[in-house]
């Protein structure tokens, strides 16, 4: 009897030594990404939203306090207000961050997590039977989708506790028997670190609310008493732990008065329609154009699918493509959860394709032979266990980050926020000045002077809207739009100081209205002083 060539490679020493120290596919996914976004093009990006100012500072508050935040310190307005810090177990770990390795630290930790979470997604995919060039290509518009929100904030930790979320469910679905649940009960686990890390957690409860549909309707239209009978346990079991995960939610600082803030904030239907990020995608964009990309494969996929999806399956679907149309903020997440539906639906699709008798011969044996390598690489990417680059690259880039950026004489990562985006030399000029008086300037500014400032000054207004509320952002609104009654709103804030947009409209009435004097000007920015009267 010959023996087999591949199995006896696959028994030699030098074939187990390459699945060890070859990387993988999702491997170079992975430290692609992390290079990229920590030292390379998509580097500044990271720190373009200023909200990591005072999540940064908020974190060393409760550092030095030793208490976790509950009443506002940053701002003039609302000083001594209650402010819940829903986010604060993120401003503590990125703090600590920042204290060690500086904006360099912070910004690939963020990197970091965005790798981990495409890696996770493409491994995922391929568990599921999907194709190693379907995942490829729908993962790079996932990416490109989610480029709109790449910023250094705690929603980016949302992105992996969604796909986990998910998969669990969907393992947990597809399981052979009720026996197999038990990875569930680390959804209430994941849930209890969720609350106290991102308001995302929402989330988490929309899809055990459409599995629990899936469920309930499995059960009802179960015909045998066998099938019935197990569906119902199943559905059970998922009643309980979606209890346990929502008893889970109130283990946070503040109790329920969390979930009544929350609700609160996101019912406002006056800021939901002024805030930037909650507002539908503006599809003239690059990163949407992909999600809308992403939307018609999905179409394409179920049109052609062999088989009929799950309605689980069709739910997350529905959930996702809505998410993305309501809101910008969610078009990461719904690309992921579009990626991971769709990937195994249309790469079974494009397998079925190879007997279509109704395709050209030239494009069945196109597709047999794209199967056929695709599923040679895919075994190959399972059999790589030994992650050697990803994880010689994350240490060397903590290394690095040690290092204040610099590995030896040459720098490779210096992370700052850019001077295109925010009042940079501006700022500088108010720390010359020394001043110690609260400043007004646009909400998306805030953070930064925050990070900057902090304790020394105080800002008016900064980007968080939920502690602001309607009235306050109605007034600001009128300022900074220069509407009838603008003046008054400074003087009722005390803002004796301006700093705004060198073109805003603000900025060209406080030029011409006395008695307000120009301290400081560049492109960037203009720094104007209200004089005694």
């Amino acid at each position: 009897m010959q023996s087999n060539p591949s199995r006896s490679a696959a028994r030699s020493p030098a074939a187990g030594w390459v699945h060890w120290l070859f990387p993988s596919v999702a491997d170079l996914i992975l430290i692609a990404l992390l290079i990229s976004l920590s030292c390379g093009a998509f580097s500044p990006r990271l720190l373009g939203d200023a909200g990591i100012g005072w999540h940064i500072r908020n974190g060393e508050q409760m550092f030095h306090t030793h208490a976790i935040t509950r009443i506002d310190s940053f701002s003039s307005t609302m000083s001594g207000q209650p402010w819940y810090a829903w986010e604060w177990l993120y401003d503590l770990l990125i703090a600590g961050i920042h204290h060690w390795m500086g904006l360099n630290g912070v910004v690939f930790f963020t990197a970091l997590v965005i790798a981990m979470t495409f890696a996770m997604t493409f491994r995922i995919s391929l568990a599921c039977g999907a194709n190693l060039f379907v995942v490829v290509f729908l993962l790079g518009l996932s990416m490109g989708a989610a480029a709109i929100h790449l910023f250094a904030r705690p929603h980016i930790l949302s992105w992996p506790l969604v796909v986990i979320w998910f998969q669990l469910l969907r393992s947990w679905e597809i399981a052979a028997a009720p026996g197999k649940d038990r990875s569930l009960f680390w959804l209430p686990v994941l849930m209890l670190l969720w609350v106290n890390l991102h308001g995302g957690f929402i989330t988490g409860f929309v899809l055990l609310g459409l599995f629990l549909t899936s469920g309930f309707i499995r059960y009802s239209t179960a015909s045998e008493r066998g099938r019935r009978l197990v569906a119902g346990k199943r559905f059970a079991h998922l009643v309980k732990v979606t209890a346990l995960c929502s008893l889970a939610t109130f283990v946070n600082p503040y109790g329920y008065n969390l979930h009544v803030h929350i609700y609160q904030y996101l019912s406002n239907r006056f800021l939901m329609n002024h805030i930037q990020e909650f507002l539908s995608p503006n599809f003239h964009g690059v990163g949407e154009q992909c999600f809308a990309v992403l939307l018609v494969i999905t179409i394409i996929a179920l049109a052609v699918a062999r088989e009929k999806p799950r309605l689980s399956e069709l739910l997350v679907i529905l959930f996702a493509a809505a998410g993305g149309l309501y809101a910008s903020r969610n078009l990461p997440v719904s690309s992921l959860l579009l990626t991971l539906t769709v990937a195994p639906i249309l790469s079974f699709a494009v397998a079925g394709a190879r007997a279509n008798a109704d395709l050209a011969a030239w494009l069945r044996n196109l597709l047999s032979r794209g199967e056929s390598f695709a599923s040679r690489m895919t075994r190959m990417e399972t059999s790589m266990r030994g992650h050697l680059w990803p994880g010689a690259v994350v240490l060397l880039g903590l290394v690095i980050c040690l290092h204040g950026g610099k590995l030896g004489s040459r720098r490779l990562l210096d992370a700052h926020f850019s001077a295109t985006r925010f009042p940079v030399q501006a700022t500088d000029r108010i720390v010359q000045i020394g001043l110690r008086e609260p400043v007004f300037c646009p909400d998306y500014w805030g953070g930064y002077l925050i990070y900057r400032l902090y304790p020394q000054d105080k800002v008016v207004v900064d980007d968080r809207h939920d502690l602001y509320g309607e009235p306050f952002f109605k007034n600001y609104l009128k300022a900074v739009l220069v509407e009838p009654g603008w003046e008054q709103v400074l003087k009722d804030d005390h803002a004796n100081w301006v700093l705004v947009p060198a073109e805003s409209t603000l900025a060209n009435i406080l030029r011409q209205t006395p008695p307000w004097s120009t301290v400081y000007e560049d492109r960037m920015a203009v720094l104007f002083h209200r004089n005694a009267e």
